[in-house]
């Protein structure tokens, strides 16, 4: 061995410790911010809204009022066959208590209700201001003081409260989110790889890739501003594990089977990226590309989840094609114990479910396509079966006590409203809004409130109960009366959250397929191929929404669908069912270079990838299927959504009516490209292609 050779082997160990320590650096530099994340959460309902949405407008315009942000709750005293003048007298002395522990805007008066069972108290205090910290510390210690005793029962509602409790089961969920996460992917690697070492190292990798991911989320917050959810953040950390998990399926993969070719494990490893490489970069950018449509969102929590999801899946694919590698060359060929792939050595050869796919395929394509066809289109139409719009009642899995006490109040005082409407109007006009209010037929009380700055607010009740159909014609009724004044609460808020949602998706949905589609083209040279994997993943969305719409009502006693639900489950899907698609088409296009006719190039392409987006597949199901343990009904709603897309995608509509497509189709699958033209002799791929064959084997 000369000198030279010496010395390139040399630097050839090192380049691995040089990539660990570059990560090394990388998470020093990164550490500090990610412990900040979770600070700068947001999980109002307000902080989720456009900045144009009136209800956005009049929640800023309180903000600056005279004593700025108030908190507001409301004290529900309840006993069953009437409240006892001892009741009312333990009433007002926690009330009197809750005074003097806190300064509030004014002294709070009980309100009984008709048949005597219950007696409410509004109470708000300004000394939070719009600190959350503040404001859960104030919530928790009128808790303290409200408690039930002796059969009287005390509830703490209003919108302060329900605030407060949506907060603590955002902020819960970003252990049980990891730990649940890392726990489902763990298992899935041990079998996939049969292995009691080698499972660690793409999971270690997905934990550093996750933590890097959320200091440069904090670092878009603090310099960009955007918005950071509770939602997004744990969207983010399962696109990290689960996106991250997928290609590194594919790289292990790969690698596994160049170690059999390929004596060292460096040399092993540059021809395992230089395979899989193209196609990882290619399905990655895919998906970022997709998940950053979501910026076009008017709804802030929509648009601050673009930025993130993106965040998550670049971190996934920085850690699984640098750090990843390396650490699998330093450990070298006995991380695969006991499966080690010896040099020299074949892979056994055994009938797969997915040869027996491609077969049944390839004979009859057609009966396969209409088969698939039907099946998706009937289990589409269950989305005439989906609950109406989510209310906020109905949005917690476990009730929590502000929706409990929501629940009395409804009870205690029908057909009237226990969640005031907020009206922000010029100080100028102050007198003829108010009259024009008292005049409406859908109000049942105004009182006038705080004034500054040229603004004043009055509070109005309505006849209706809480995000009633009568009190949004109400709220929009005021708005229609009402030009100069911003009109925010609650329900506006709920109001506002719906018809945003709905804008957005008009907007947000073409341009997601338009560069989806622009991207496939550019990647796959062809213009019947994109289309055909956009169709399908399409119908793959419409397919798993209709399944929500079967099981969200009879099975899980959902009592309405999550506004934002169809936008984000569609996004979610068409990026990462595409995603698949490239892995697959990917390989059909190397087998048709390397001269295969159409048919045979499909067949093959099924039968080594089919077993490698299986697994990845059934990775990422889990992973959003985590979303199912939680607490709040958008987020198990949007997990059931898009781990069954997935699952439908990876076992039918990838592995089974895209490789019928493709033998049906033949060579006009890759129309107008070369590829579709018959060729005069052995085709040549073009400069820069792959040639070799990526021969993807998982076990």
């Amino acid at each position: 061995m000369g000198p030279g050779e010496t010395n390139v082997r040399t630097r050839r160990r090192a380049v691995p410790w040089l990539v660990l320590g570059l990560w090394v650096v990388l998470l020093a530099v990164v550490g500090p911010f990610a412990s900040q994340l979770s600070e700068v959460q947001n999980n109002r309902e307000v902080d989720y809204l456009p900045a144009s949405a009136d209800s956005t407008q009049a929640a800023k315009i309180q903000d600056r009022l005279p004593g700025g942000d108030t908190t507001e709750l409301v004290l529900v005293y309840h006993r069953e066959g009437g409240l006892t003048a001892a009741d009312r007298a333990a009433a007002d002395a926690q009330v009197a208590e809750i005074g003097e522990r806190d300064r509030l805007v004014a002294e709070p008066e009980g309100v009984p209700s008709q048949d005597g069972d219950t007696l409410m108290y509004p109470v708000a205090s300004n000394g939070p201001g719009t600190d959350k910290e503040l404001r859960d510390a104030f919530v928790e210690r009128v808790r303290e003081v409200a408690h039930s005793e002796g059969g009287l029962t005390v509830e703490v509602g209003g919108p302060g409260a329900l605030v407060s409790d949506v907060g603590a089961v955002y902020g819960s969920l970003g252990g049980p989110v990891l730990y649940t996460t890392v726990a489902v992917v763990a298992v899935l690697l041990i079998i996939i790889y049969r292995s009691p070492v080698l499972w660690l190292v793409p999971l270690l990798v997905a934990g550093v890739a996750d933590f890097m991911s959320m200091g440069v989320a904090y670092g878009l917050n603090q310099v960009f501003g955007t918005t950071v959810s509770g939602q997004s953040s744990a969207m983010m950390t399962i696109l990290v594990f689960g996106a991250g998990t997928d290609y590194a399926l594919l790289v292990v993969s790969r690698y596994r089977e160049e170690l059999r070719r390929i004596e060292r494990p460096y040399e092993a490893m540059r021809a395992a990226l230089r395979g899989c490489g193209p196609a990882v970069l290619a399905s990655s950018g895919t998906v970022a590309a997709g998940l950053l449509c979501l910026l076009a969102a008017d709804l802030n929590s929509s648009r601050g989840m673009g930025p993130l999801g993106t965040v998550g899946v670049l971190c996934a694919l920085l850690a699984m094609i640098t750090l990843l590698p390396a650490i699998l060359v330093l450990l070298g060929r006995r991380v695969f114990w006991p499966l080690v792939p010896a040099y020299g050595s074949e892979p056994k050869q055994r009938r797969s479910l997915f040869s027996a796919m491609g077969s049944s395929a390839g004979r009859r394509p057609l009966v396969v396509l209409a088969g698939g066809a039907v099946l998706l289109g009937t289990l589409a139409l269950g989305t005439l079966n989906l609950p109406g719009s989510l209310k906020q009642e109905d949005a917690f899995v476990d009730r929590p006590e502000s929706i409990a006490a929501m629940e009395t109040l409804a009870k205690a005082y029908p057909g009237q409203s226990t969640q005031p409407i907020s009206v922000i109007t010029p100080t100028g006009r102050a007198d003829a809004t108010l009259a024009e209010i008292e005049g409406h037929e859908g109000v049942a009380a105004v009182e006038r409130g705080r004034s500054g700055g040229g603004w004043t607010e009055i509070s109005v009740v309505a006849k209706s109960a809480p995000q009633s159909a009568a009190e949004t014609t109400t709220i929009k009724s005021l708005r229609d009366r009402l030009p100069e004044s911003y009109i925010g609460g609650p329900s506006a808020e709920q109001l506002d959250l719906k018809d945003t949602n709905a804008r957005d998706r008009l907007v947000v949905v073409p341009i997601v397929l338009v560069s989806v589609l622009l991207i496939l083209v550019a990647l796959l040279r062809s213009l019947v191929a994109p289309l055909l994997l956009v169709v399908a993943v399409v119908a793959v969305w419409a397919a798993a929404l209709g399944i929500g719409g079967l099981v969200f009502g009879p099975v899980f006693g959902f009592e309405g669908t999550d506004s934002g639900l169809g936008l984000l489950s569609f996004v979610f899907l068409v990026a990462l069912g595409v995603d698949y698609g490239i892995f697959l088409m990917h390989r059909m296009r190397e087998e048709s270079l390397a001269g295969a006719e159409p048919a045979a190039a499909a067949l093959t392409a099924l039968r080594t990838t089919g077993g490698v987006i299986a697994s990845a597949g059934l990775v990422l199901a889990a992973t959003f299927a985590v979303l199912l343990n939680m607490g709040l009904v958008q987020l198990v709603q949007l997990g059931f959504v898009i781990a069954v897309g997935v699952l439908l995608d990876t076992f039918l509509v990838r592995t089974y009516l895209v490789t019928s497509a493709s033998v049906a189709l033949r060579r006009k699958m890759w129309w107008p490209g070369r590829l579709s033209r018959e060729p005069a002799g052995p085709v040549e791929p073009p400069p820069g292609e792959a040639t070799d064959r990526e021969r993807v084997v998982v076990g």
